[in-house]
């Protein structure tokens, strides 16, 4: 008789660990492995080393997370923002972003300090049951975000190429061997693609503005607040899209695991030099992401706003249109190649993303190629579903039904990184001074609130949101 083969070598990426580690303080249970085991530790800090050497070892996890706010889900929801209101909701997309800055700070703070990521953080705090319903949560959200990626790099292959979009979803898959190709060289190669391809979707933006010549006026006022914003129900629509596009969940639980990847001196002073380098890598790429959301919105406002097309709100109607408008013959091929650069980006992270999820919240070790592949068929097989079901037109809105559900999941991850990163007990003396407190939780309020109103405008009957717009004063128009 042959000798059975052992499935744990086959499913499991070391062998299981028979004692369960012992509680910490603060902690209901004691740290597990931590996530992205071959990565972890595997970029060394100069000892020594000046500011520029050492921000230069720190640099890279940043520019990881902000592929989630420049991800194909960002611009649908930037076109139709400029398309119908010009430059006036840049200012939402700056406080998004500025949103954005605090909540990443707090999870360089939360993994550095606990050396726990978001997710094996709420496995060791909360109960079993809480644990699953957050995991669910956020798998589904992933699942979200990685449907609106797979999608937009489907559209940016049959922009480019003509390539039909179920083809271009199954094309897309292709990015698990990427990943795993450039991981197992070495973490620094993957964020070397990543940085590159962001790159590319800034030259190819910075292309566009200059061939559009938006009024600079316009763009500077945009930046200003308005209670217009608040006061016009179809501009605060579009607006709590613009939010909910911009800020991900699983770019909390990524940046917590993904800062870990660097070997810094585990003492006071070690941790509090990586939180401070962290912050500022995440910053930098930060506003760069910035740049990106703010150009797609400036575009569409300078090339539909004013020229008769205010209700272009599909990507493919906006490539279709560029040309003519902007009057050369290239400026289409441009904003398609900086979408396939954006989704396929945004599928490498996303894959990261998913498997810190599942080895954090359930401490299960799968192999990187057997998650990974997980990962892309569970975003493939609803996209390929969708499109050959009711045809390739659905593909917008099967874009904007992904950032509802990443609406939904966005407070559960905000509510417990406050609450751990403002506890003591877990995080000694990088714990939350109380202005960061008061801005955090307002920040998470908000969200929660905005992200409410955007389900029930998506989800309820129109009559009833007319008598609720009545009810609060707010122009139905």
């Amino acid at each position: 008789m042959g000798v059975p083969p052992d499935w744990r070598r086959i499913f499991s990426m070391n062998e299981p660990v028979e004692s369960t580690p012992k509680p910490q303080e603060g902690w209901r249970k004691g740290a597990a492995d931590p996530s992205l085991p071959e990565s972890h530790g595997t970029i060394s800090v100069p000892a020594g080393a000046g500011f520029w050497r050492k921000l230069l070892a720190f640099s890279g996890p940043g520019y990881l997370v902000a592929v989630g706010y420049m991800d194909p889900g960002n611009w649908a929801t930037d076109l139709k923002g400029g398309a119908q209101f010009g430059y006036t909701l840049l200012s939402v997309i700056m406080i998004s972003n500025l949103m954005a800055i605090l909540l990443q700070h707090l999870c360089i703070k939360l993994g550095v300090a606990t050396g726990r990521d978001l997710a094996q953080a709420c496995r060791d705090h909360y109960s079993k049951p809480t644990v699953w319903f957050l995991w669910i949560l956020c798998e589904a959200a992933i699942a979200a975000c990685d449907l609106a990626e797979v999608v937009g790099s489907a559209i940016g292959l049959q922009l480019l190429f003509g390539i039909p979009l179920i083809w271009g979803c199954c094309i897309t898959a292709l990015d698990v061997l990427i990943v795993l190709l450039l991981q197992h060289r070495g973490f620094r190669y993957l964020e070397s693609l990543v940085v590159t391809l962001i790159l590319t979707i800034g030259g190819c933006f910075a292309v566009e503005l200059f061939i559009a010549k938006p009024d600079a006026a316009g763009v500077f006022a945009g930046f200003i607040p308005r209670l217009e914003v608040l006061r016009n129900s179809e501009m605060l629509y579009v607006a709590i899209g613009i939010l909910g596009a911009t800020v991900m969940p699983h770019n909390l639980y990524l940046h917590s695991s993904v800062i870990q990847t660097r070997k810094f001196v585990q003492n006071a002073a070690g941790k509090a030099e990586a939180i401070k380098f962290g912050t500022i890598d995440s910053t930098c790429a930060l506003m760069f992401a910035l740049f990106i959301n703010a150009a797609i919105l400036i575009l569409a406002g300078a090339a539909f706003h004013g020229s008769g097309h205010q209700q272009v709100g599909e990507i493919q109607e906006a490539f279709h249109l560029l040309d003519g408008v902007l009057g050369v013959t290239f400026a289409s091929t441009l904003f398609a190649l900086a979408l396939l650069a954006s989704g396929q980006n945004s599928t490498l992270t996303g894959t990261l993303a998913g498997q810190i999820v599942m080895e954090g919240f359930l401490n299960i070790r799968l192999r990187p190629w057997l998650r990974r592949l997980i990962t892309r068929g569970i975003a493939i097989v609803p996209a390929v579903l969708v499109i050959g079901l009711f045809g390739e037109s659905k593909s917008t809105e099967l874009l904007v039904a992904s950032q509802v559900c990443l609406s939904m999941q966005l407070g559960f991850a905000c509510w417990p990184l406050m609450r751990f990163t403002g506890d003591r007990a877990k995080m000694g003396e990088f714990v939350n001074p109380w202005w960061i407190k008061l801005l955090g939780w307002t920040i998470t309020l908000v969200i929660i609130l905005l992200n409410l109103k955007l389900l029930a405008d998506t989800l309820l009957p129109a009559p009833w949101m007319e008598r609720f717009y009545g009810l609060i004063g707010l122009s139905a128009t």
